[in-house]
């Protein structure tokens, strides 16, 4: 059970299996496009397990005296015992299926039928939300367009930017990307913030993230590994353009370059007029009233007035360093993966338009018909109804309720309350049943009720409502006409016609005035 030869013959034939897996998964025609990123996940997941597989078989192979040991086990120590090693090994095997029968050997088959998850008819009872859905937000739309609503607005959040620029302008600001450097039109001042760090570090990591989720056969990883090795070649060279002129390289040219420290605040400025304005502001002054009442040497050694040109502290510089770095890097990273997803940031840009566009009405439709569930492949289309009626029957209905708008049965309290359990037969609409007393009371003045009444030579009027057997309503109609009520029965003298000249006359006297020629 433990042989290293068995192991390394199982885990060979695993990789075949595997293999033949991703054949057959990447050989079928995938109509939309969540059905190709469906297939596409399942393909990554396949060549995870054919890398472990890779990894674990290429370790077995480099131990050699595993190897070796297994061999001589297997080889005759002498000519009397040379079977000994393998009845031992066939015992323990028939010791092992007696007590686990149900055993599978490895267990490939089983994950390769869950990766490929081919759905039964039972398992479509019983349907689960689909994985790969809650990767995306609805924004993303199943990985077609980029949410990035967040970032833009961390960006108009930036100071020193000009002019904030809408969702759209945003777009177009990433999408030069392919030309130049993210965000190179900014000044150094902003590039150079904490904010700007924190932002284009944030961009990155989205952009990573969607690649990954709409990628997943991409090695994205050791793309930003090059990446990443190209930027610290630049970076020692000081070839990453737009940061040649860091805070660290202008700090240590002189006492206007270096700036002003106050000690009470414990914040740099970099000009004189700033750091003036700021020593008459309360919070300077309780800065440096707590400063004296713990016995802290005076703030301004200078006097209060003048002010400190003293040179930054060590960890501010190493800070300010670090942030620079930083930021040049994600803006290094962010603008390989703004380069590569330059396509879907023009649909995302489309569909922002095309959104921009519709009423709110048009846009809560548009949902509705995202949240419907995908159509049947084209495979399956091609059977016909057949199928229709099997998923029909396979409704959970044994009360045999109506069907409400969405096809699925209405509740049994809604069926009580309209009497739909109460069957109605009309004998005048050919014994037809109707149910409950809403629809009963409806179809008298539907077609065919009043095609039964006309069979019948009868007007269908209100005389003969509730009116369902022909015996009844021929009865009745005998006896409204003893009454001298015939003009229920005279059609042509209910009905009003007008000629040519605008004269109104009664069906009757229409006819007889245009058989005489008079009309």
């Amino acid at each position: 059970m433990d042989s290293v030869i068995e192991i390394q013959r199982q885990t060979h034939e695993e990789l075949e299996r595997f293999e033949m897996a991703l054949y057959t998964l990447l050989s079928r025609p995938q109509a939309t496009h969540d059905q190709n990123l469906q297939k596409e996940h399942k393909a990554s997941q396949i060549l995870d397990r054919i890398s472990s597989r890779v990894s674990s078989l290429s370790n077995i192979y480099q131990d050699e005296d595993a190897r070796k040991a297994e061999i001589e086990l297997l080889s005759a120590p002498s000519q009397q015992n040379d079977l000994s090693e393998f009845y031992s090994r066939l015992v323990k095997i028939q010791e092992h299926h007696a007590k686990y029968p149900d055993s599978v050997a490895g267990g490939s088959d089983l994950e390769i039928a869950a990766l490929l998850d081919e759905p039964n008819q039972e398992d479509e009872e019983y349907e689960e939300e689909d994985p790969i859905s809650l990767l995306f937000s609805g924004e993303e739309a199943y990985g077609k367009y980029m949410d990035l609503y967040a970032n833009h607005t961390a960006y108009t959040n930036l100071k020193n930017i000009g002019k904030r620029p809408g969702y759209l302008q945003y777009l177009d600001l990433l999408l030069s990307a392919q030309n130049a450097p993210v965000h190179s039109d900014l000044s150094k001042e902003t590039r150079f913030t904490k904010d700007f760090e924190t932002y284009i570090k944030d961009l990155h990591t989205y952009l990573l993230s969607f690649m990954k989720r709409t990628q997943p056969l991409v090695d994205v990883e050791s793309q930003q590994r090059a990446a990443a090795d190209e930027f610290a070649q630049k970076w020692d060279v000081r070839g990453i353009p737009g940061w040649e002129g860091s805070p660290e390289k202008t700090q240590a040219n002189g006492n206007e370059s270096a700036g002003i420290w106050c000690v009470a605040c414990q914040k740099h400025y970099s000009k004189q007029t700033v750091y003036d304005a700021h020593l008459t502001s309360k919070k300077h002054v309780k800065a440096v009233a707590k400063q004296e009442s713990s016995g802290a040497p005076a703030p301004n050694p200078n006097g209060p007035n003048v002010p400190s040109t003293s040179t930054p502290h060590p960890t501010h510089q190493s800070s300010a360093k670090s942030r620079l770095r930083n930021s040049a890097y994600y803006t290094h990273l962010a603008t390989s993966l703004l380069v590569a997803l330059i396509p879907v940031l023009n649909e995302t840009k489309s569909n922002v338009e095309r959104r921009f566009s519709l009423t709110a009405r048009e846009r809560e439709q548009e949902l509705l018909d995202q949240a419907k569930p995908p159509p049947p492949p084209v495979a399956a289309a091609t059977e016909g109804a057949g199928e229709e009626e099997e998923e029909e029957e396979r409704i959970y209905n044994p009360l045999k309720l109506p069907l409400g708008w969405d096809g699925k049965p209405i509740p049994y309290w809604l069926y009580k309350l309209h009497g739909l359990g109460v069957e109605y037969r009309c004998e005048i609409c050919s014994d037809h049943v109707y149910m409950g007393r809403k629809n009963f009371d409806r179809h008298f003045q539907e077609s065919r009720h009043a095609f039964g009444m006309r069979a019948l030579g009868l007007p269908n009027t209100k005389h003969f409502h509730e009116i369902t057997r022909i015996e009844d309503a021929l009865s009745l109609a005998e006896k409204l006409k003893q009454e001298g009520r015939h003009e229920i029965f005279e059609q042509e003298t209910m009905e009003e016609l007008e000629d040519d000249e605008g004269n109104v006359y009664n069906r009757k006297t229409y006819e007889d005035l245009k058989k005489q020629g008079l009309i």
